[in-house]
């Protein structure tokens, strides 16, 4: 199975799923649906559950990355709600994150835990420092920008991820802060799944709706249901976006020695 799609805000599911497993690993079950979608057979995780009962805080990022990597997942497309940090970044738009800035704490992030645990991919070394120089998959965020040519609105090709802890919004201060370090958009959940998903080996590449000025950019105050009610209608162009790469996905060429799949996504590191 070539792909998986975890599905943010909004987007807890791709079409009707022909099975739905559930997955066993050893950080917990994860329900997947296995969905024929852009022309094969796709993996699907709603990220905050079916009901979105999972707060970001909260999500099992760690049994999610694992699920899809037991299933034969080779590269994973992902969907997020952001806030703008930046006035050329305009909400109903979208955006390829490119580098991330992590501000969340008290998360699991890593699956190599050292004399704590053995790690979860056979051989490997229990200790692993991963390389995250191109935190997202640069294969996965061209075929997306060519995917998304002939949408209305804009796509913008390589912005700044800012990941917060949640589930509260940041302050207007906090927002100042993240744009003086130059963040260009704001979410709650990207890391730690793709730091995660660069140490199980799998591509990755998240796809950005932005949903509304971060706070102190507007007037008016923010609430999460109006977010969802925005996300909502946006899932159709962000679903058009992955079934139209999916289809057209051409493998790269191959990576060098001790490369990824991509020549960027690689599990290496430096063991200890």
């Amino acid at each position: 199975m070539r792909f998986g799609i975890i599905g943010g805000t909004g987007f807890y599911a791709i079409g009707e799923a022909v099975e739905t497993r559930s997955v066993e690993t050893a950080y917990g079950t994860v329900l997947v649906d296995l969905t024929p979608f852009g022309g094969e057979e796709v993996a699907f995780i709603a990220r905050h559950g079916r009901e979105h009962a999972v707060p970001p805080h909260q999500i099992n990022h760690r049994a999610n990355i694992a699920a899809l990597r037991a299933l034969g997942v080779e590269r994973i497309l992902a969907s997020a709600a952001v806030g703008s940090l930046n006035s050329s970044i305009q909400p109903g738009e979208l955006a390829l994150p490119s580098q991330f800035i992590d501000f969340t704490h008290g998360r699991t992030s890593t699956f190599f835990e050292g004399a704590r645990g053995q790690s979860p991919f056979g051989d490997s070394p229990s200790v692993r420092h991963v390389d995250m120089t191109e935190p997202y998959c640069p294969d996965l965020r061209e075929a997306m920008q060519r995917a998304g040519r002939f949408l209305e609105q804009a796509l913008h090709p390589s912005v700044v991820y800012v990941c917060t802890q949640g589930p509260r919004f940041e302050t207007p201060a906090e927002i100042e802060m993240f744009r003086r370090l130059g963040g260009d958009v704001v979410g709650m959940t990207g890391v730690p799944e793709a730091p995660l998903a660069r140490e199980a080996g799998l591509c990755y590449a998240a796809l950005a709706v932005v949903a509304n000025y971060a706070a102190g950019m507007s007037q008016e105050p923010l609430r999460h249901g109006q977010i969802s009610s925005h996300m909502a209608g946006q899932v159709a162009v962000v679903k058009r976006v992955f079934a139209d790469m999916i289809a057209a996905w051409k493998e790269p060429p191959a990576p060098s020695p001790g490369a990824g799949r991509c020549g960027n996504c690689a599990a290496t590191g430096d063991a200890e």
